[in-house]
């Protein structure tokens, strides 16, 4: 695996190494200890799958608060989305610096969101899947969001959604004061 800085401090693209032969192809793609020797979460106890029927369905920004943050793992299994790592850390190098990566099924790389940062997502064509490695369990009581939209991160999105729910859609714009 090939793991790639992004312009949010401690996320990573994170790249395969396939290896090819008349049978077909092997990679890796997780190794707990090549991602504890990056300074990455490398114990996932939750794992989740994101069903997506559309282009153009949006999902984020969502994080989890204090005390129990979460890193994810994010692969797409089926099509092509645009990825986004939001960094909500005040005390981080790159607070509120956004970075994207386009997960792509036929590549098999993934993108690593460390604690503390939003996530969120634009599927780039119909019919796209997503599998989750969370670093912590989901506590509905610390889910939290940020508009995908804010103009106090100016995320390039690659065209506007088409699909996106209520809940998404109400989040408030980012103050100084949020929870995290």
């Amino acid at each position: 695996m090939r793991f790639v800085p992004t312009a949010v401090s401690g996320a990573f693209a994170v790249e395969v190494e396939e290896r090819a032969d008349d049978r077909g192809m092997f990679a890796r793609t997780f190794c707990a200890e090549s991602f504890a020797a990056h300074g990455l979460a490398s114990v996932y106890p939750q794992c989740n799958v994101s069903q997506n029927h559309r282009r153009g369905t949006l999902r984020g920004m969502h994080y989890q608060a204090d005390p129990k943050p979460e890193a994810k793992l994010v692969r797409a299994v089926r099509g092509r989305v645009f990825d986004v790592a939001l960094d909500l850390r005040r005390e981080s190098p790159s607070s509120l610096k956004w970075a994207a990566v386009e997960l792509d099924s036929e590549k098999r790389n993934a993108f690593y969101i460390p604690a503390g940062c939003a996530h969120g997502f634009l599927t780039l064509e119909d019919d796209c899947e997503l599998f989750y490695q969370m670093s912590a369990t989901y506590v509905p009581e610390l889910a939290r969001g940020v508009r995908w939209d804010d103009s106090a991160f100016s995320i390039a999105w690659p065209f506007a959604p088409s699909v996106i729910s209520e809940r998404d859609a109400a989040f408030e714009s980012y103050s100084q004061e949020i929870s995290l």
